[in-house]
């Protein structure tokens, strides 16, 4: 045992009593990658996927409506999750990372993992990192990768360095990887889905058994710790439905929306395998299962032409974008006694107030140097909050484009949808207007600009950004 493991140990050990409690439950915490609000049928009474997991989680506890991811890209949402922190707060405006970036969360950062740890916890993550490695400008694979996932707060970590489409395609565990990527594979980009870049890979990495290898390792680990009398927070991020689009042969033809319906049956076969083993093991009695989106889903219009499903239901756009679709998600919680089963619940949340909400259940308090933009959902998740806990909440697409949502209102300094969707960008004509305001109560679907109409509304909402960057955090303080 190295001696920061024996440090963690003892600490550990030294407290008075480390057992999962009602104040102090186990947290697992499983991340989709691109899975859409409208994928998931107790979302969507019209989707043409099988969700039969989601849907019990769903009875079994919690279902937000209002849920935004804190970008609507991978890499910036992962940031906030793990810190609590607007990832444009960092040195990434824009954009993802890359398979070979450098480690962006700032050294001495506190995470969701590292307050835990200090709460006696063991914290674990399986999946997708996509936060960076090293501290290189190009990271090397053939070096330790610190910093990395141990240096911010994980015991423990097996997974993949960015999206399942980037390279170098290889597993990690720690800070090795497992085994290097000496062979190289020639990409594929057909059918539509089925992508990956060319570049290295370990030669026994197989792509379409990355998802079914995640939920193997996180099936372990929960076995694993369930039988020790440490509470643990495993974070599952999933390389699912991400592209590429690889079914299983189990679950091709399982949905009416081709190979990424198909795909999305698998993330809900994975959910309900975990959701099996925390039963088996009796963790699910004092466990807070979460089971969320980092975006929304990459479903274009040429996709909607082909399949009547609806990935992101009727809301605008789609990942990457400014509106809705682009970062509106599916957000289900389940622990039982604590959170009242078959709840609904319309409260305004980012995934960024994980680290408050943990902070809140456990006791711990928060400095003024962290989770900046981080709520305290507990009183939403019991269904027992008697007003909007999240006034605002700022949104940001992939090209960098701020939106910030204000109550009812929603306020994007872009006319264009800032992502994916077409049109990108329009240029804004004299005396016209500048951006997109829009009152989401009465239009949902984000189809009349009122950017002319209520310049109060304007102002108001522009000095609300400009107050929140300036002074570098927006939660209460």
């Amino acid at each position: 045992m190295n001696r920061r493991r024996f440090l963690l140990s003892s600490a550990v050990a030294a407290l008075p009593s480390v057992a999962a409690t009602p104040n102090r439950p186990n947290v697992v915490y499983i991340l989709a990658d691109d899975l859409g609000w409208g994928d998931l049928r107790c979302y969507n009474a019209e989707s043409a996927v099988p969700t039969p997991n989601a849907d019990r989680l769903a009875s079994q506890g919690i279902r937000f409506t209002d849920m935004h991811s804190a970008s609507a890209v991978c890499t910036p949402t992962r940031y906030a999750i793990l810190t609590g922190r607007y990832c444009w707060r960092s040195s990434l405006k824009k954009g993802v990372l890359w398979g070979y970036s450098p480690n962006l969360i700032d050294k001495g950062r506190l995470t969701v993992p590292g307050m835990l740890q200090r709460q006696g916890y063991y914290t674990a993550g399986v999946g997708k990192w996509h936060l960076g490695l090293g501290e290189a400008e190009k990271a090397d694979y053939s070096k330790p990768l610190r910093p990395g996932p141990r240096d911010h707060g994980f015991d423990y970590y097996f997974g993949i360095p960015a999206s399942l489409d980037m390279d170098p395609y290889l597993w990690f565990e720690n800070d090795r990887v497992v085994e290097q990527p000496t062979a190289t594979t020639p990409g594929k980009n057909e059918p539509r889905g089925v992508f990956w870049r060319q570049g290295p890979i370990s030669p026994g990495f197989d792509i379409p058994k990355v998802l079914p290898t995640i939920a193997d390792k996180a099936d372990s680990i929960i076995r694993e710790r369930a039988a020790k009398s440490q509470p643990f927070f495993l974070y599952m991020a999933l390389t699912a439905p991400h592209t590429p689009w690889v079914p299983l042969k189990e679950y091709q033809g399982k949905s009416k929306a081709g190979i990424y319906g198909d795909f999305v049956a698998q993330v809900d076969a994975v959910l309900g395998r975990i959701m099996k083993t925390l039963e088996e093991t009796g963790a699910a009695s004092n466990t807070l299962l979460v089971f969320t989106s980092d975006n929304g889903a990459d479903w274009k219009i040429e996709d909607k032409e082909k399949f009547a499903h609806r990935a992101n239901a009727n809301w605008r756009g789609e990942k990457a974008d400014a509106w809705e679709g682009g970062h509106r998600i599916p957000f289900l919680a389940r622990w039982p006694g604590q959170i009242p089963a078959g709840a609904s619940s319309s409260q305004l949340g980012c995934l960024s107030d994980l680290m408050a909400t943990a902070a809140a259940i456990t006791g711990f308090q928060l400095p003024k140097n962290a989770g900046e933009d981080s709520y305290n959902l507990l009183p939403a998740l019991r269904n027992e909050a008697k007003s909007p806990i999240r006034q605002a909440i700022v949104h940001h697409s992939n090209l960098g484009i701020f939106a910030v949502r204000d109550g009812t209102w929603k306020l994007i300094f872009e006319l264009g949808s800032g992502g994916f969707s077409p049109p990108q960008h329009v240029d804004p004509k004299p005396g016209g207007p500048q951006g997109q305001l829009y009152n989401l109560k009465d239009d949902p679907a984000e189809t009349r600009n009122l950017w002319m109409e209520r310049r109060d509304v304007v102002e108001r909402l522009t000095a609300l950004l400009e107050r929140y960057r300036q002074q570098g955090y927006s939660r209460p303080m």
